[in-house]
């Protein structure tokens, strides 16, 4: 039985997921506040620039990220002591997953900043 070789076609339609813990000590109502401030300023660190669709259910932001022709899909779970990124890269983002991840670890808390003061 020969194995099935992937084409450009189905890695493009293959989605590679990132998932990153953010640790705090804010408390959930808090960080969901801070998330919520700060959400807007995801496209100041996207190069290029980006589009950023957002909605909360319960404590989870629910984000869709459009930028240079793809469209992400990315969940925040704002809990107690951590802050989930759930984020989906589509085709060909995949190969970016690592330094998308290392990204995510060393600028995620910016979500965390208060800047109500």
């Amino acid at each position: 039985m020969l194995e099935k070789r992937h084409t450009l076609d189905d890695i493009a339609n293959m989605s590679q997921p990132i998932d990153v813990d953010l640790p705090h000590n804010l408390g959930k109502d808090e960080a969901r506040r801070r998330i919520a401030n700060n959400v807007h300023k995801l496209t100041e660190h996207i190069p290029g620039g980006a589009q950023v669709q957002s909605g909360w259910t319960g404590d989870q932001l629910n984000l869709d990220v459009a930028a240079m022709g793809q469209t992400v899909a990315a969940t925040i779970d704002v809990q107690e002591t951590k802050v989930h990124l759930k984020v989906l890269l589509p085709g060909m983002l995949g190969m970016f997953a690592g330094v998308i991840q290392g990204a995510l670890q060393k600028k995620g808390s910016v979500l965390l900043e208060d800047h109500s003061k």
